[in-house]
């Protein structure tokens, strides 16, 4: 029989497991796994920087539900991945990293003085929840099957395998390669029985039940369950601001985390909280008063599939091990016929809606200056006319994000990327790349600022490059606004409250220079387009619709009004400890 490669290993295994794309730099070093990779009918997707591809692979494997798989080459390569390994495991995404590193006989430990040579695995431990170096092709099997438990174990997150060149391209005997059902879990796992019918009886007997719905519901691809199990209940539901959209925004049940004051009055009223795949972590407030009930006044039920997470921040009065749609089908079959308050239910909910209603009034004001520089809540709307229910809504950067979070309403579960926990600015580049991957077809735009699409504009020759029809929305003020605004309250409080804005020069390294991003998109083979108006900016998006190019639009925000974005002070709240007990 004839030889194989440590590489050929590699990508029969991830042929096995389904992977259907890489993102990652073709690099020499590796050029045995790219090859097997392609040969076994997966497209390789190249960006022009390491980082993009750990974040399209973060992408893809969220709106997927697959394994998203990057890989770097020794040295820079890896080092460039680093600040996308950071990211995708604080996300918390199903990310295989395949990195190479120089030939065995020189490195772990490093001889001293070896070119492109660092601990790459030990820097990624520090990171990932998996970290090994098979320094021989005979480990390669074991230890690639160890990463991908680890990425299939608890809470989804970053898994990396370490080979050296030598291994990857070097020559070695064929070996049986098991398929993954033989080495990780292939199933969800499901909830014990007592506990279902335990959770079923506290839902039952409550007043008013909610349901807090975390990235598990998105990994669990849950949201037609979830659906069905607030209109079951008639229980209002709340998301942590990753899993922003898991129910549709339309729904009466639906409580968008941008209407903040709302959203803590129904956690104060409500006296059992079912939580979904949520950590409750600082964005929920940690679960805690004046922001969510006390303790001695509402029960909650946690459901997750990692058992670290599970009653670690918030106590609770039930922990459910189990993935959340596995849960989620057997508490339904449990409710199944059984007699609950919904009448009481849902006066109560229409009753504290109108803070909903009243909150979206108050915000859609805004959209009555219509002038030119442009009201950033425009973005948003805009956006709701012109694109589709489905669309995939990618938010970057600071105020840009805010903005673009309080003005777009998701109608369709499932359709929303950010880096919510890490909020890292540049980021929204490469998730959008890789949303496009992932629903080929499905329209992709990604509101930004200036200032966070200047860590990655050279994406756009990628998506010209592999067709990938993304729009980017590029609110450029020229300023780090959001790093503006709190240095204007922490230098001159007083001015800052009367005049919103402070005269140049007041505040530190907080202004940046003008770029003609519709120019540098026409000079890569994107569209693009600039406006600064509300008018102009629908017509430019319905231009940037109707062409077959990847798009970018220079939209000009009103740089002082852009800094005033909404929630700022809820924002920060967030930020500090919570008052209650």
């Amino acid at each position: 029989m004839a030889n194989t490669t440590g590489g050929a290993i590699i990508a029969a295994m991830l042929a096995a497991e389904g992977v259907d794309k890489i993102f990652g730099i073709v690099d020499g070093t590796y050029f045995q796994m790219v090859k097997g990779c392609v040969d076994a009918g997966m497209e390789l997707v190249t960006p022009r920087h390491e980082s993009v591809a750990a974040q399209m692979a973060g992408a893809y494997a969220r709106l997927t539900g697959k394994l998203g798989v990057c890989m770097a080459s020794n040295g820079p390569g890896v080092a460039n991945m680093l600040a996308g390994v950071a990211v995708e495991q604080v996300e918390g995404n199903r990310v295989l990293v395949i990195t190479s590193s120089r030939r065995g006989a020189i490195t772990y430990p490093d001889r001293g003085g070896a070119y492109q040579c660092f601990d790459q695995v030990g820097v990624i431990k520090a990171m990932a929840k998996y970290s090994a170096c098979a320094d021989q092709a005979g480990r390669v099997p074991e230890l690639l099957r160890a990463a991908l438990r680890a990425a299939w174990d608890g809470r989804p997150g970053v898994v990396h395998l370490d080979v050296p060149e030598n291994v990857i391209n070097g020559e070695c005997k064929p070996m049986g390669l098991p398929g993954p059902q033989r080495y990780r879990r292939t199933e969800p796992p499901s909830p014990a029985p007592e506990q279902v019918a335990q959770a079923a009886a506290m839902l039952l007997a409550a007043k008013l039940p909610m349901i807090h719905a975390g990235s598990g519901v998105i990994h669990a691809q849950a949201y037609e369950e979830l659906a069905a199990l607030a209109e079951l209940l008639q229980a209002p539901v709340t998301t942590s601001w990753s899993a922003r959209g898991v129910l549709s925004e339309d729904s009466p049940l639906a409580w968008p985390m941008v209407h903040i004051k709302a959203v803590n009055a129904l956690r104060n009223e409500a006296d059992v909280a079912l939580v979904l795949g949520s950590e409750l972590g600082e964005t929920d407030w940690w679960g805690k008063p004046p922001y969510w009930a006390a303790w001695d006044k509402q029960q909650m039920i946690q459901v997750d599939i990692d058992p670290k997470v599970l009653g670690r921040i918030r106590p609770a009065d039930l922990l459910v091990l189990a993935d959340v749609k596995e849960f989620i089908k057997a508490l339904m079959a449990e409710l199944e016929g059984r007699q609950m308050p919904l009448a009481e239910r849902k006066a109560q909910v229409e009753k504290l809606a109108q803070a909903k209603a009243k909150d979206r009034a108050k915000l859609d004001e805004k959209l009555a200056d219509t002038g030119s520089p442009m009201m950033t809540a425009h973005v948003g709307a805009v956006c709701n006319r012109v694109l589709e229910p489905d669309a995939v809504y990618v938010f970057d950067g600071g105020n840009a994000a805010v903005w673009g979070n309080f003005y777009v309403t998701l109608k369709i579960p499932g359709c929303q990327l950010g880096t919510h926990h890490m909020g890292h600015l540049g980021a929204g580049t490469g998730q959008a790349l890789g949303a496009a991957a992932a629903r080929p077809g499905t329209q992709v735009v990604c509101i930004t600022g200036d200032g966070a699409m200047g860590f990655h504009p050279q994406e756009l020759e990628t998506a010209v490059r592999h067709g990938l029809k993304v729009i980017f929305i590029v609110c450029a003020d020229k300023q780090w606004g959001m790093v503006k605004i709190n240095q204007s309250f922490t230098l001159h409080p007083v001015q800052t409250m009367l005049k919103k804005s402070l005269e140049p020069g007041k505040t530190i390294g907080t202004d940046l220079g003008p770029i003609a991003w519709e120019e540098l998109a026409f000079s890569m083979g994107a569209f693009g387009a600039k406006a600064s108006d509300p008018a102009g900016l629908e017509k430019a998006l319905r231009e940037a619709v109707a062409q077959p190019l990847p798009a970018l639009i220079h939209v000009v925000v009103d740089p002082v009004k852009h800094m005033w974005a909404p929630g700022l002070i809820h924002f920060k709240a967030m930020h500090q400890e919570p008052k209650g007990k």
